[in-house]
């Protein structure tokens, strides 16, 4: 049956990112003998290159993995935190009831050189220049331009040569976007890294103890003397004012990557892995929880979802997300034990029937009352502003960013594997660090500026993050890893994935291909915070008829076209003969699986 590539399959190791250059500096290193952790930072630090306007050093990174041999899965929390200064009424006394999505004050610590790093040196074999050179070079000597780059630098132009010069500098050589296809350089990155390498290795031979000195020099040296110097300077953001930013050397030097304890639900003889309340990823768990009680109701025809099931999934979704907004943040108080309770779920279950919700209903775990933003009144867009309906990363021309990331997904002979959503630092986020040849990120956007959420600002908080990693686990041995770029879409588009492999008996590759769906009936995490009650966005692939049925049922239907939704990757392990397999999305045509 035809499927738009192969699902890979061999025994010695499996790379699957969104970028083939990515996939490629991966399977290099398993290649020279680096293992699953070896090979996901250094696809992580290629795709902070060649992927620049979907994630960057400024950026973040979060990571479900098992170790060969360890008998739990890990959470590698690369999320920084809020500034010390970002407090609730230093953005209100600045007259704004939203973060801005773009500029100066929506940083928060960049996260993902201490991830990367101490994954490195917890579970890697390699050293630092090992896993660090293939991007240096990409940097050095150039990498070709995706399309899709020069589309955002088009966007964003006025705005770089207006009031963003130092993006203007890099971004547009000869006042324009360079063409897309040509060979583009980051010399300055390229130099900072080298920098961070020579500390590094000045400060001896042994492996560790090099990591530990780059680390230093990010978190304490000279990156975060760059950092705090140009943070003090006030750039344009999308509130249509110039702020300076509160990132400072101090909160660079306070926080450092961590592991934690993964969530893990069954499901059967699954057992899903994700990342805690502090980012959306429970609400995979929520909709499949949802979804159980209504498993007769499933069904794929001809690899097709029908139009029951694509009803039912987004009905339970719209339930999921609902109690994201009123209860997920960085807080030790969310309920989540009561959210995927049998009870609260089949309480739940039971809003859900025929025709379509126009509501937001997020229930009352353990009995507490919700709450909800104000930002959660529906905020309707016209329909030629909405291009994230298109699933792709979106960015205005203020520089305001709706779900640009990058994925990595690994697996090695041993059985270690990991999947991995870096993001953030986009070089349309904020302005350009001119000694340092990237950008900060702008999470801090997804706190609310109101008080008693679990998403409220406050300074040394996580904000609460769309990137969503996943595993899944059978007689607790990693089995597959899997995920998706896509802001608020990243577990639509895995529930789908999901649903077609887990459920429907598709290959991965299969499941990859199938047609996908999202809800936008939320408020988007994303500034401003919009959402269209009733929306559903769905490939045309689905059918004419099932378009038809789902309109029926009263859901505002958006045909986002054939091929447009969800740029899933997945890799898996079969630990019975050994066999490794993977897949990767044919969309936007730029992510491959590579593996022997």
């Amino acid at each position: 049956m035809f499927t738009t590539r192969p699902e890979l399959a061999g025994t010695y190791g499996m790379v699957a990112t969104t970028h083939w250059l990515a996939s490629a500096a991966g399977m290099a290193v398993l290649e020279d003998g680096g293992n699953a952790f070896d090979a996901a930072v250094a696809a992580g630090f290629v795709l902070q290159v060649v992927e620049p306007h979907l994630n960057g050093p400024g950026g973040e990174v979060p990571a479900v993995f098992q170790a060969a041999g360890e008998s739990r899965p890990r959470v590698l929390c690369g999320q920084g935190v809020a500034p010390a200064s970002a407090t609730i009424e230093h953005y209100r006394g600045l007259g704004l009831e939203l973060v801005p999505g773009s500029g100066m004050l929506a940083a928060t610590v960049p996260g993902a050189w201490d991830a990367w790093l101490i994954l490195l040196r917890d579970y890697g074999t390699k050293r630092l220049r090992d896993v660090l050179d293939r991007a240096i070079g990409y940097a050095r000597t150039g990498f070709p331009l995706l399309p899709r780059i020069p589309d955002v630098i088009d966007t964003v132009s006025d705005l770089f040569a207006e009031h963003w010069p130092t993006s203007a500098a890099v971004w547009l050589p000869d006042g324009r976007p360079p063409a897309a296809g040509s060979r583009f350089r980051n010399p300055v990155l390229a130099d900072t890294w080298e920098r961070l390498l020579a500390e590094a290795e000045n400060a001896g031979t042994d492996r560790e103890t090099q990591i530990e000195a780059a680390r230093a020099a990010w978190s304490a040296g000279f990156v975060a003397e760059e950092i705090d110097s140009f943070a003090r300077n006030a750039f344009l953001d999308d509130s249509g004012r110039s702020h300076a930013g509160l990132l400072t050397g101090q909160d660079m030097a306070s926080w450092q990557a961590s592991f934690e304890d993964a969530l893990t639900v069954e499901f059967g003889d699954w057992t899903l892995v994700k990342c805690g309340a502090w980012t959306q990823g429970p609400v995979l768990a929520q909709q499949l929880r949802l979804l159980e009680g209504l498993a007769d109701r499933l069904s794929y025809v001809d690899r097709m979802p029908t139009a029951e099931t694509i009803h039912l999934a987004i009905e339970c979704t719209k339930l999921a997300f609902a109690d994201r907004e009123a209860w997920y943040g960085d807080d030790s108080n969310v309920p989540l034990a009561a959210l995927l309770s049998d009870d609260y779920t089949a309480n739940r279950r039971a809003l859900v029937t025929d025709h379509a919700s126009f509501e937001l209903r997020p229930g009352s775990p353990d009995g507490r009352p919700p709450r909800l933003p104000e930002f959660a009144v529906p905020y309707f867009v016209p329909a030629e502003e909405i291009s994230g309906a298109l699933g792709e990363p979106t960015v205005g021309n203020s520089g305001v960013v709706r779900g640009d990331t990058v994925h990595v997904d690994v697996v090695d002979a041993a059985g270690n594997m990991i999947s991995a959503t870096p993001s953030g630092g986009w070089l349309q986020s904020s302005p350009m660090i001119p000694a340092l040849g990237f950008c900060l990120g702008t999470r801090a956007q997804m706190f609310t500026l109101e008080r008693h959420f679990a998403s409220s600002l406050r300074p040394g908080r996580r904000p609460r993050t769309t990137l969503s990693p996943s595993m899944a686990l059978r007689d607790g041995v990693a089995r597959i890893a899997f995920g998706s770029p896509g802001g608020d879409q990243q577990d639509q588009w895995q529930l789908c994935f999901w649903l077609a492999h887990i459920g429907a008996g598709l290959n991965m590759q299969e499941a990859v291909d199938a047609p996908a769906w999202h809800s936008g009936a939320f408020p988007s995490s994303f500034f401003p915070r919009y959402w269209q009650p009733g929306e559903l966005v769905v490939e045309s692939r689905v059918g004419a008829d099932t378009i038809a049925e789902l309109r029926e049922r009263g859901h505002l239907v958006t045909d986002a076209g054939p091929w447009t939704l969800g740029r899933t990757s997945a890799v898996s392990r079969d630990p019975a003969d050994g066999m490794l397999r993977a897949a990767a999305n044919a969309r936007g045509m730029q992510a491959y699986a590579v593996g022997r």
